[in-house]
């Protein structure tokens, strides 16, 4: 053999041995030093109310004019979907030529009225307790003629623990007796298992709360029983509309102003928003008075995509606006891209185009684990 063979052979066998070196160091390699990054896509659906100045609801809305920003950052709307709790009649055609899907089937509204009851508080302020009684008669006016066929109601109370008194039903005279229970903090609850009603069609609260003395020890204070209604209430599709009668919740700080309770407002707010329940106060506060609580029942409204109504003779123009204003909404759509693992509560940010329009969302949601 010449020496130029000699070191071709040579050469060849080096290849040969690194080349099977280099597929044993692949074979031991641990799959997980060769992972780079694993995303997971999200897809976001926020409930959004579009109104003018008077509160009429816009109609006629697609894709281009929205502007949704998580964190300030603009995503990218895949789909909007308009929602109407009344047939829409001919105006169908209207907003598919802007490009907008229709839901044909006029939708289920939810309202869950909520009593912050008084009567423990009745003795600081002169006159609440008559307020009070005030709003159940204007509530029980509105539910006997203002609700609709698509509309499904529920009442719930809270003084010392959360209390249900109607899970959601279209029966007007079940409605309207326990509107007067919650209100005078009478009644039997249903929240405790030989109480509670037999499933029906209809979606339940009851059925997603927890039981008897538990629900107690769950819900011993306002911020804790706001979390498990919003919970209760999440399954079901769609925005709900919370109608919180009370004076407000929080403390008042050293100079006065309310300061809400950094451990619980957070962890309410964001409930209230992954659940869909947009929350719309009703101050009890006597006419003519005013208290620092009414900040909270602002920030609540304005967290969640509510209205705050502050003071009116009587409780029945709140209500009508707040009926007006829910006729219809907007579900918008994107995806969303996160680190696996990643968990927390994403701000969201909705702005309509038309400076000139009112727009209403939850301000974020839940995402992870």
């Amino acid at each position: 053999m010449t020496q130029a063979s000699a070191r071709t052979l040579l050469a060849s066998n080096l290849l040969t041995l690194l080349a099977v070196l280099a597929v044993a160091v692949h074979a031991q390699e641990d799959p997980r030093e060769r992972f780079v990054e694993e995303m997971n896509v999200t897809e976001v659906l926020l409930d959004v109310l579009v109104t003018d100045k008077t509160g009429q609801v816009i109609i006629g809305l697609g894709k281009d004019d929205f502007d949704v920003k998580e964190g300030g950052v603009p995503v990218e709307i895949t789909g909007v979907t308009f929602y109407s709790s009344r047939e829409l009649m001919g105006s169908k055609e209207v907003l598919e030529r802007h490009g907008l899907t229709v839901d044909e089937i006029a939708e289920d509204r939810y309202f869950i009225i909520f009593f912050q009851q008084q009567w423990r508080a009745s003795g600081e302020v002169p006159g609440l307790l008559q307020r009070q009684m005030e709003a159940a008669r204007d509530i029980n006016t509105w539910i006997d003629t203002d609700l609709q066929v698509h509309d499904l109601v529920a009442v719930v109370a809270f003084e010392t623990r959360l209390a249900v008194h109607q899970d959601f039903t279209r029966n007007v005279g079940d409605l309207q007796t326990a509107v007067m229970e919650a209100a005078k903090g009478q009644g039997r609850a249903q929240d405790w298992p030989s109480r509670r009603p037999e499933m029906g069609t209809e979606p339940a609260l009851v059925a997603n709360l927890p039981q008897g003395k538990e629900l107690g020890k769950q819900t011993e204070d306002i911020y804790e029983a706001l979390q498990v209604l919003a919970r209760a209430a999440g399954s079901i599709r769609g925005r709900k509309n919370l109608l919180f009668v009370g004076r407000g919740i929080g403390q008042i700080g050293g100079f006065g102003f309310w300061e809400p309770d950094s451990r619980f407002w957070g962890p309410t707010i964001e409930a209230l928003n992954d659940n869909n329940l947009a929350v719309y106060p009703l101050n009890l506060m006597p006419l003519g008075s005013r208290h620092s609580l009414e900040q909270s029942l602002q920030a609540i409204a304005s967290e969640t995509g509510g209205t705050y109504s502050r003071q009116y003779t009587s409780f029945t123009t709140p209500l009508a606006q707040i009926s007006e204003e829910n006729g219809g909404y907007y579900l918008l759509s994107y995806q969303s891209r996160r680190e696996t693992g990643e968990s927390g509560f994403q701000k969201v940010k909705v702005k309509a185009r038309n400076p000139e329009l009112r727009v209403r969302a939850r301000q974020g949601y839940i995402f992870g684990d």
